[in-house]
C-alpha cells in the first residue's frame, strides 16, 4: 500500500482527468446529429420521410394530419432530413439524452391543404 502514496498525493493536487460535462458544455463535433425537429409550417405530409426511414421511427396519419416520431426507434441516420423537399425536418445541435420511458412525439399539421403527393 505505501507504494500508492506518491500517486495519491499527486492526484490530490492536480486537475481532474475527467471532463466537467454539466458545468462546461463542449461544442458538438462536425457531423453531430442531435434531436430531430419538425417545422409544422413547412411540412406537406408527403410521407417521403416515413417511407425512407430504415427503422420505422416516423409514421404519418394524413386524415388526422399527424406526424408521429418515435425517438427510441430512430437511428439518427438523417435520411429523413435529406429527403424532405420542404426542409421541414432538421437535426438540432442539442444532445438527445438517452430515454427510459417509451414516448412518441406528435406534430400536428394544421395550416396546409391536402397533400399533393400519393401515399
Amino acid at each position: 500500500m505505501p507504494w500508492m502514496l506518491p500517486t495519491v498525493i499527486k492526484n490530490l493536487f492536480s486537475k481532474p482527468a475527467t471532463v466537467c460535462y454539466p458545468v462546461v458544455v463542449k461544442e458538438p463535433v462536425a457531423g453531430f446529429r442531435g434531436k430531430v425537429r419538425w417545422d409544422s409550417n413547412k411540412c406537406d405530409l408527403c410521407n417521403d420521410c416515413a417511407r425512407l426511414c430504415p427503422s420505422g421511427a416516423i409514421t404519418i396519419d394524413v386524415p388526422s394530419r399527424q406526424v408521429r416520431y418515435d425517438p427510441l426507434k430512430c437511428v439518427y441516420c438523417a435520411n429523413c432530413v435529406d429527403v424532405c423537399l420542404q426542409q421541414a425536418i432538421s437535426h438540432d445541435l442539442v444532445y438527445a439524452a438517452p430515454r427510459i420511458h417509451k414516448k412518441q412525439e406528435v406534430t400536428v399539421i394544421y395550416h396546409r391543404g391536402p397533400s399533393t403527393h400519393n401515399i
